[in-house]
């Protein structure tokens, strides 16, 4: 499966296809949650948000193209609700701590959702003010962009839990939690 190179501009929604660009962290950690719920059809790793015109995981951790790292979410929205998408977004990373998840610091790790609709902006909007303070007793500090560019990340970036796994501590001591807390959580969704 290849997507280096990828750059995403112009999104069609339909009936049962639709896609939301969401960055919770670590593009790893969140694609690890993403790619086991039922409905998705496929998650890609990548980078939007910046105002560089083309975007590679060096510049990005460089902090010089802007960006932010995201996932590309496809998902059937008869099988899986935008809600249900953005409720496990949410409860999967930390949305009130600016620019950082964990120990991963830098605007690069920014809690952000980029919108390919105006239902998909309006459901972060109420979650962003009623659930999130609810649910982390704090207010959220998630930026909300209308989609405008997505590149997708180098080849090696893509699926990288499922192929890398607990071969890399940080798959292990970071991601291995989320993905079981997730799985507990949201067993309902799973595939």
């Amino acid at each position: 499966m290849s997507h280096f190179a990828e750059v995403v501009t112009d999104i069609k929604n339909t009936a049962t296809h639709e896609t939301i660009i969401l960055g919770g962290g670590c593009f790893w950690c969140t694609e690890a949650v993403f790619v086991e719920l039922k409905g998705v059809k496929r998650v890609v790793s990548g980078y939007s948000g910046g105002p560089a015109e083309t975007a590679n995981y060096d510049a990005v951790c460089a902090k010089t193209s802007g960006h932010v790292e995201v996932i590309l979410v496809d998902f059937d929205p008869t099988i899986i609700t935008t809600r249900q998408i953005l409720e496990v977004f949410f409860a999967t990373h930390d949305p009130t701590t600016l620019n950082r998840q964990g120990n991963d610091k830098g605007p690069q790790y920014a809690s952000a959702v980029f919108y390919t609709t105006e239902e998909q902006k309006a459901i972060t909007e109420d979650l962003t003010a009623n659930i999130v303070p609810e649910l982390y007793g704090a207010p959220a500090v998630t930026h909300l962009y209308p989609h405008e560019v997505f590149y997708a990340a180098e080849d090696y970036h893509q699926d990288y839990y499922n192929k890398v796994g607990s071969r890399n501590s940080y798959c292990s001591f970071v991601i291995s939690p989320k993905v079981g807390k997730f799985r507990k959580q949201f067993s309902h969704l799973r595939k």
